[in-house]
């Protein structure tokens, strides 16, 4: 769309860029937000700015209206991190229900996967059928849609100043409560760790292609490995306790099937990235359960940016090792961390 519109290849990534950075910069801010200001209410909001966003793309297209729906969709994504989790876990508990969570957790990935699955289905249809405008129209009707949904979620917290805290106070809290804490640090630094790497899965389909099949049978092996991101959220919640034996076979799955080199090893790579969604639910709970409700969107935010760290850091090390190493190599390599996060998880329990 960006392309048809004119724009150079770096006009384009300064679109990345601006994306990126947005939400990046407001990632903590927004957090110590949610902890200040009804949770619910920003979960309503976030959707509603990406749907502007997407409204100005599709009935404005232009390089600047372009930056514009970028960034109003950094803020969506920087208000909702965090803030989501936040609002699920403390709900749950106050139900004394805190043990759901990842059960909840991961569905919800599970589901949003799967939907993701149909859209991609139906968009070349709806593409054949309106172009543009019917994809934006359609994209931005979904996110009304979620709005409505935010806006029917429980908040039992009517009133999340009424201690007399304001932001600031907030903010300053949540980094006490993770400088005053080694064990909350480490599952910090986890979830990060374990979210972050996953970032390598956007080169999915250059590893399919160096299996040798025909670009026609790229799209099939990326909807097998989305079916065991689906599965490794459906299965949330269950066998905690085998974490790190759990993660370390799932980083072992994944060098063995980069390493078979044949279609048939993404049904190993499959499962690697079903091991991998189940160990990133995994992570997030144990972090929640050690979380003060005061300032847990905030703390959950700097999760948030340090797997945006993380990321960066991924896709510069696939980027430079691309021009020594095959895709199948690199993905081995980029394996190893989960397989040794969870030999440590295995060695040593919280």
């Amino acid at each position: 769309m960006f392309a048809d519109h004119g724009l150079s290849a770096g006009q384009i990534s300064t679109l990345f860029v601006i994306w990126s950075l947005t939400s990046f910069l407001l990632e903590i801010p927004s957090g110590a937000w949610a902890d200040t200001f009804s949770r619910r209410r920003l979960l309503v909001a976030s959707p509603l700015l990406t749907a502007t966003g997407f409204g100005l793309w599709t009935f404005l297209p232009g390089y600047w209206s372009f930056v514009a729906g970028f960034v109003l969709w950094g803020v969506a994504t920087a208000i909702s991190s965090g803030t989501a989790e936040a609002l699920v876990y403390e709900e749950l508990a106050r139900l004394d229900a805190a043990d759901a969570y990842p059960r909840v957790a991961g569905r919800a990935e599970a589901v949003g996967t799967t939907a993701m699955m149909i859209a991609s289905g139906i968009a070349a249809p709806a593409m054949a059928w309106g172009g543009y405008q019917a994809v934006g129209v359609a994209s931005m009707a979904t996110l009304v849609a979620a709005a409505l949904v935010a806006r029917t979620l429980p908040e039992t917290r009517e009133d999340p100043g009424e201690d007399g805290d304001g932001y600031l106070d907030v903010l300053k809290a949540g980094f006490r409560e993770v400088r005053g804490s080694k064990t909350l640090g480490r599952r910090l630094l986890l979830v990060s760790a374990v979210t972050g790497l996953s970032a390598f899965d956007e080169y999915l389909p250059l590893l399919a292609q160096g299996t040798g099949v025909g670009d026609a049978w790229v799209p099939p092996l990326m909807v097998l490995v989305s079916a065991g991101f689906a599965a490794g959220g459906f299965l949330a919640g269950r066998g905690l306790r085998w974490t790190g034996p759990v993660t370390c076979a799932g980083g072992l799955l994944l060098i063995a099937g980069a390493a078979v080199r044949h279609p048939w090893g993404f049904v190993f790579v499959a499962a690697a990235f079903g091991v991998i969604q189940w160990a990133i639910t995994a992570a997030d709970t144990r972090l929640q359960h050690g979380l003060s409700d005061r300032s847990r969107a905030t703390v959950t935010s700097m999760s948030g940016l340090g797997t945006e760290v993380v990321a960066v850091l991924t896709f510069v090390s696939y980027g430079f090792g691309s021009e020594f190493a095959p895709s199948w190599l690199l993905f081995a390599v980029l394996a190893v961390p989960y397989t040794l996060i969870g030999a440590f998880q295995g060695r040593r329990a919280e």
